[in-house]
């Protein structure tokens, strides 16, 4: 999820949730280059994930020293920073977050899933929320997340075919809203019918303060082109998801990577995966997840409990430990 940096620059709520809300409408896309359902890796207990993303059309500031209290300590304060911790193992809670420090914005949430099979689908429903700051405005949207399907196309079943390809929707009723200026947004991601209709859909909706109808209404696909639909007026692009320009991240390389890193931790599961050697990379994946196991069965007898590197809980939110805005008010985070 890369920021939408023009977010603090808007000069009015209402545009502000605008933004954000055009952010979070086409983040989705970038994370899923492919229809095809594909099983991840479980992710490990402590198990961290660092890196940094170049903002297209801004400058980088040649000859500044990184952030070195910031959540990448080799990021700049021209680069949105992302970390990421699995705070928790049962359940599978993974807490990030992300700032850039010359827009003082940032980003903090968790999620974590809870899976069923739905006769030709599976379910994840995802739980958790994530906090968007923008600190010059004193402005924070919170926000859920929808939830995912795994389908089998049903046409393949019934010409018993063994197994059709799986594909992954998402589905169900979020919220973006701002307490403090009271400007909210509704989407609705919905799941195609059983027989005929489109895959992908979504409706938004965004509000003023105390408003029953909408001053912004959305229609299209995430994936694909949304656009704006008002009374008596021809649509209008929001998004086209097709020529939007994709930002790689950029990580340390992985010698100098700390051990519970992601690329670092699994850099033996990948590699055999990459040439296709199954039996080793399966061996690979069992030694993490044994040594998970062997761990937590001797923090048990110990009576000890796992102790969280760069989050703690607060109530059901995970809290990243040094955010930009507490940073700043400390007076650091001047690098």
């Amino acid at each position: 999820m890369e920021f939408n940096l023009t977010i603090p620059d808007c000069p009015t709520p209402r545009d502000r949730l605008v933004q954000v809300l055009k952010w979070y409408l086409s983040a989705f896309h970038a994370g899923r280059k492919s229809e095809v359902a594909k099983k991840p890796y479980n992710p490990i207990i402590g198990e961290t994930f660092r890196c940094v993303f170049d903002v297209p059309d801004q400058p980088a500031t040649a000859g500044r020293p990184p952030v070195t209290d910031g959540p990448v300590p080799w990021g700049g304060r021209h680069q949105v920073c992302f970390v990421a911790e699995q705070v928790s193992h049962h359940p599978p809670v993974s807490a990030f977050y992300a700032e850039h420090y010359d827009k003082r914005v940032s980003l903090c949430g968790h999620i974590w899933t809870k899976s069923k099979f739905l006769g030709l689908s599976i379910g994840v429903h995802n739980i958790g929320q994530a906090c968007v700051s923008v600190l010059d405005r004193d402005e924070e949207y919170i926000l859920s997340f929808p939830s995912g399907y795994g389908r089998t196309d049903p046409a393949g079943l019934i010409s018993r075919s063994i197994l059709s390809v799986p594909w992954v929707e998402l589905g169900g009723a979020i919220t973006i809203s701002c307490n403090k200026t009271g400007y909210y947004a509704n989407v609705e991601f919905l799941t195609k019918p059983f027989y005929g209709g489109k895959k992908h859909r979504i409706v938004a909706e965004a509000f003023e303060p105390g408003a029953r109808r909408p001053f912004l209404r959305v229609e299209g696909a995430w994936n694909g082109v949304m656009q704006i639909k008002q009374d008596g007026a021809e649509p209008t692009t929001f998004i086209d998801t097709h020529t939007a320009p994709l930002t790689k991240k950029k990580v340390l390389p992985i010698a100098e990577q700390d051990e519970y890193e992601s690329r670092r931790l699994w850099k033996e599961v990948t590699y055999n995966l990459k040439y296709n050697n199954i039996d080793a990379a399966t061996d690979a994946k069992c030694f993490l997840e044994q040594r998970q196991r062997d761990e937590a069965k001797q923090r048990k007898e110990r009576n000890l409990q796992w102790e969280t590197k760069l989050f703690h809980k607060f109530d059901e939110n995970w809290i990243y430990d040094r955010p930009l805005q507490q940073r700043l008010a400390a007076g650091g985070g001047t690098a």
